[in-house]
């Protein structure tokens, strides 16, 4: 399938007539809404959700086509996986995973049927015209088996007759545009363009403003609560941003560092609660015994309720805005190195830190040792997204692929063990004994989970340990 767009003024019918013979159809008015997550991960995945005429439907984003769609009377304020019919659900879901689906746009359209017949009345091509109000009226021509060269004449008389333009522009794509958001969804990749040579305070400046548009662009969605991964951005951006103005606190003034750094990390306690408890009942939808345990969701839903109202205090309160203020503002100090210098100094320097820290961890070591271990390794991990393509990406990728197979084993044991002492919390608050009976249950696996993880440390520790001479060589 193949779309044109008509020029200004043209009248279609008329002039579709001084050249083929078209049969229509009455118009029909609608209204169609387009639906993606902020990230556009429907996009990404070459698909449109479209709701119209009291229908769900998924088309390719290439041609058009109608892949599935479902039943659903009216347009919701948002979806998730768990909310669409099946079959959409199974094509959609492993896509959008803990996303919403929003509504990125609706538009009011009139569409009309038309065919092109032969000498012999026979239909040889359909079109199909779409008139949405506000944006360009497009018509498509759908092929009829067997007719291919009527195809071809249709298009020339289309592009050459009539002067219509050939478009790869989704509908979907200019009505989301015509709103001011982008098409392809709102990133939240650091994507940050360094050079080596450039000052490390240019080069920080750049690093923080991207963190603030990250966590600029997340704040309305945490606050209005549409999916966990909102929150979730922000949080990461916030401490990206905190790491890098603690590895690379000598380019920007004292005085005003400190007091952004407090006001940061005031941010991320604030945000604790609601995000561990969002971890934890997205864990609940993989649990096995989901029905024994629905007194434990309610529970957790009604300390997530009392988090979710005490965090949208916080994050609109004179502390909150301050922080965001100062964070779009801060600027370096004149006169700094080149950033790689300095970069190569910190990786280097953290690298070694997680090498002791790590080679002083055995069997008998407390918990609180990997904790410490991983909050090193995030470190590590941003300075890499931040400066890891100034160097040998030989080296630089490599390594932190390793750091990942590490940070994977610490991450599952932190949270394994946060999972288990909120559990062992809320016993008291529960009065179902079958639900008491399978929080035990519950409790127990998630210790041997937890030391499986630990078990599982000292490989991947010895894998990342490996890097011990190229780290050496490439950062000092």
């Amino acid at each position: 399938m193949s779309a044109y767009l008509l020029p200004d003024g043209l009248d279609l019918d008329r002039a579709l007539a001084s050249h083929l013979d078209v049969q229509t159809e009455p118009a029909r008015s609608s209204t169609l809404t387009f639906y993606d997550t902020f990230d556009g991960r429907l996009h990404a995945a070459g698909l449109t959700l479209r709701h119209g005429d009291g229908t769900l439907a998924v088309l390719d984003r290439a041609t058009g086509a109608e892949l599935t769609r479902a039943p659903l009377p009216a347009a919701p304020a948002r979806l998730f996986g768990r909310d669409l019919a099946p079959h959409l659900r199974n094509r959609l879901a492993p896509i959008i995973e803990m996303r919403a689906l929003m509504p990125l746009a609706r538009v009011a359209t009139r569409s009309r049927k038309l065919a092109v017949l032969n000498g012999d009345a026979k239909i040889v091509v359909r079109l199909s015209e779409e008139s949405p109000k506000g944006l360009h009226t497009r018509i498509q021509t759908l092929p009829v088996r067997g007719y291919d060269k009527d195809l071809q004449r249709v298009q020339k008389v289309l592009t050459v007759s009539l002067g219509l333009t050939k478009t790869d522009e989704p509908l979907a794509d200019e009505a989301i545009g015509a709103t001011g958001a982008p098409p392809a969804g709102t990133s939240s990749k650091l994507e940050v363009e360094l050079t080596r040579g450039q000052p490390a305070g240019a080069a920080a400046e750049a690093v923080l403003a991207r963190t603030h548009a990250i966590a600029a662009a997340n704040l309305p969605g945490t606050l209005d609560d549409i999916d966990s991964e909102f929150l979730h951005d922000l949080r990461v951006a916030v401490r990206r941003a905190r790491s890098l103005l603690r590895e690379l606190k000598t380019v920007f003034p004292e005085r005003r560092l400190q007091r952004l750094r407090d006001d940061l990390k005031w941010v991320q306690a604030v945000t604790g609660e609601m995000r561990d408890l969002d971890v934890q009942l997205l864990d609940f939808e993989d649990y096995e015994d989901r029905e024994r345990l629905a007194a434990l969701r309610d529970v957790l839903m009604v300390h997530r309720a009392r988090a979710l109202t005490k965090m949208r205090r916080d994050l609109r309160s004179r502390r909150a805005t301050r922080a965001l203020s100062a964070w779009a503002d801060l600027r370096a100090i004149n006169d700094t190195p080149a950033i790689e210098e300095i970069a190569a100094e910190r990786i280097a320097k953290v690298y070694r830190q997680m090498l002791k820290m790590g080679g002083a961890i055995d069997d008998e070591t407390e918990p609180e040792a990997l904790h410490e271990l991983r909050k090193k390794g995030k470190e590590l991990r941003y300075l890499l997204e931040f400066f890891g393509g100034l160097f040998d990406p030989d080296v630089a990728k490599p390594m932190v692929k390793a750091l990942k197979g590490l940070q994977d084993v610490l991450g599952r044991h932190q949270d394994f063990e946060v999972q288990a002492d909120t559990l062992g919390g809320l016993t008291s608050e529960i009065d179902d004994r079958d639900a008491l009976l399978a929080m035990g249950v519950l409790i127990d696996r998630l210790s041997t989970e937890q030391h499986r993880a630990r078990t599982e440390f000292a490989a991947q520790f010895a894998a990342f340990a490996e890097w011990r001479r190229p780290v050496k060589a490439t950062f000092g």
